[in-house]
């Protein structure tokens, strides 16, 4: 069966172009130009990953809100933020509302595709790691239960996305040595750029801080990557 994909994008032209390209790949694909239309239809039936404009006719933030939206309904659905705006203020705040990667509209569609399909095999993963026991790891005050993709810090819940997750859990897997961003891309099984690596650590950062203003469990080391912090172990 063909993996479904929802493109949700305003102009015509470049949802048809994304559309055209991503059927000459395999896919089937729902393209709509509004936010109304797309979550009325997707809130019955979820698609195997979103690719959201972040613009969307009069709503210039309508694609935010979107995701928002489906985030409410699936914490595993692959989310991709697809903009003409290349700036960090645009990245880290769709990142903040669960998004799973951001590109622009300049990329290249074999670089978008090969996001794309990195992003559905670590849903596939996911998938099938339900169906096994499930594994814990429990490092310190932390527990990172593997198959419910959950996690808590002094037994209370973070809410992770599913690309900080599978970060975090690179980290923790060795305390003290350094993973490199290509090595924390490798774990979420996705392709991002540096700048979308640090908005997730910074992201997963804030998240502890929200319940633990002592946090300190992921250090930097600069040029390098991140390390978990041994003496949280």
């Amino acid at each position: 069966m063909k993996r479904h994909i929802v493109l949700i994008e305003d102009e015509p032209a470049i949802r048809e172009n994304y559309r055209d390209a991503f059927e000459r790949r395999g896919y089937r694909v729902s393209a709509y130009g509004d936010r109304t239309s797309a979550f009325q239809v997707l809130r019955t039936a979820l698609p195997d990953l979103a690719i959201i404009d972040v613009g969307l006719g009069d709503e210039p933030e309508g694609g935010f809100t979107l995701c928002q939206d489906l985030r409410s309904l699936s914490k595993t659905l692959p989310i991709i933020f697809l903009t003409a705006r290349d700036s960090d203020i645009d990245s880290v705040h769709g990142l903040r509302l669960g998004a799973d990667d951001y590109v622009t509209k300049d990329m290249s569609m074999d670089h978008l595709l090969a996001r794309v399909t990195a992003l559905l095999r670590r849903a596939d993963a996911w998938a099938e790691a339900l169906k096994q026991p499930d594994e814990v790891v429990h490092r310190g005050r932390l527990a990172l239960n593997v198959d419910r993709m959950t996690a808590e810090w002094n037994a209370q819940p973070i809410d992770l996305t599913v690309t900080e997750f599978w970060m975090l859990h690179s980290l923790v897997q060795h305390p003290g040595h350094v993973r490199s961003r290509d090595q924390l891309m490798e774990a979420a099984s996705t392709v991002l750029d540096d700048n979308t690596v640090t908005s997730h650590i910074k992201r997963i950062r804030r998240k502890f801080l929200q319940i633990d203003e002592a946090f300190d469990g992921i250090h930097t080391a600069y040029g390098m990557g991140y390390r978990w912090n041994a003496h949280e172990a």
